[in-house]
């Protein structure tokens, strides 16, 4: 990302109050620990405040009420939110790069398919017969979007995606390389003999709006009906979300969670990595769910939880802190229950 920027031109962009030389340069961004001179940074998390002393960025975005403990000598920019005002920087600066349009070859795009204005598609994809194209949609190399496929507008599919038939992918979603969209269900029906008969799996995957998928994530369809990730979700990588899962709207989890069938998940919640949520659960609205943590049963509204069974935080290290101490406790008790023999035997 090439630019040149004073911090006053800058400032103007996020309506950001100047402390220091509104004429000084910022051509860059970097980690606050990490950043040298022409550099914009950011302070929003308190564990790193004290970088702020010895940071060679030109300019640091902080928070309006944020009070030095120590004499600095860095340019200021104090904004509402430095995390959320870096990120729309980030975004812009983002948005200045090239568009990818037009066909490459080799590519296949079957003649059923109507092409759209700001149509991509990379070298070696395949879009099958009666996809749905919205605008501006960016199919990278190496993508499969399978037959009846529905892509809203500004769809992004990143390379090595694949979307199995019949899935409906709404407007603004981004989906990350090696990412699996409709793959068939963990679906089998024992028998007698021990054996195992697949049952056929049906249904489809809805993505609603301004859904983000992380690489190599899978998504597996419905065995009938629909799995759905709705409005504003975003999946980080190497999740697996099972068939006939509903997860809400504005859920944020990390990497390595695992959903079995047919869970319900609420909106606004925040999930830790490894999360393990059993199947055929429901999970409610705002909750904050610790990572490593694994759900056997359901959960209400606004809890902040973890371990497995999952309990409350100050609760979980509380007993951590026991568990800690157990050798010790053995020890005690053994002492204590010589000391009660040996008071027997005295009594006696």
């Amino acid at each position: 990302m090439n630019f040149s920027l004073t911090i006053a031109e800058l400032a103007a962009l996020i309506n950001g109050e100047i402390e220091g030389d509104s004429k000084a340069i910022i051509n860059g961004y970097a980690k606050i620990e990490e950043a040298t001179e022409g550099c914009l940074t950011f302070l929003a998390n308190p564990k790193y405040t004290h970088f702020i002393y010895s940071t060679k960025a030109t300019a640091v975005l902080v928070r309006k009420d944020f009070v030095p403990e120590h004499p600095i000598n860095i340019n200021l920019i104090r904004v509402d939110d430095p995390y959320e005002t870096l990120a729309k920087l980030l975004n812009l600066a983002n948005s200045q790069l090239p568009v990818k349009q037009g066909i490459e070859n080799p590519s296949f795009i079957d003649e059923t398919v109507k092409q759209t204005e700001g149509l991509y598609v990379g070298a070696f994809a395949y879009i099958g017969k009666n996809v749905k194209l919205g605008k501006n949609v960016k199919v990278y190399p190496q993508v499969y979007v399978g037959d009846n496929v529905t892509l809203g507008d500004d769809v992004i599919l990143y390379p090595g995606v694949k979307i199995y038939h019949g899935c409906r992918i709404g407007n603004r979603c981004i989906i990350q390389a090696g990412a699996v969209i409709g793959g068939d269900g963990f679906g089998f029906a024992p028998k007698e003999d021990g054996t195992y008969e697949k049952i056929a799996q049906v249904g489809i995957v809805i993505l609603e709006d301004d859904v983000e998928i992380g690489a190599n994530t899978t998504i597996d369809r419905a065995t009938m009906g629909a799995t759905i990730v709705k409005r504003g979700t975003k999946l980080d990588n190497l999740i697996q979300v099972a068939h006939n899962v509903e997860i809400g709207e504005n859920n944020v989890m990390a990497a390595q969670v695992g959903i079995a069938g047919s869970t319900k998940i609420g909106n606004h919640n925040m999930v830790g990595g490894q999360v393990g949520f059993s199947g055929h659960i429901t999970v409610g609205d705002n909750n904050g769910i610790g990572a490593q943590s694994g759900l056997p049963k359901s959960i209400g509204n606004g809890l902040q939880i973890i371990g497995s069974p999952p309990v409350g935080i100050r609760e979980y290290y509380k007993n951590y802190l026991y568990t800690q101490r157990l050798s010790e406790m053995a020890h005690e008790i053994k002492d204590l229950k010589k000391a009660i023999d040996n008071l027997t035997k005295d009594n006696q």
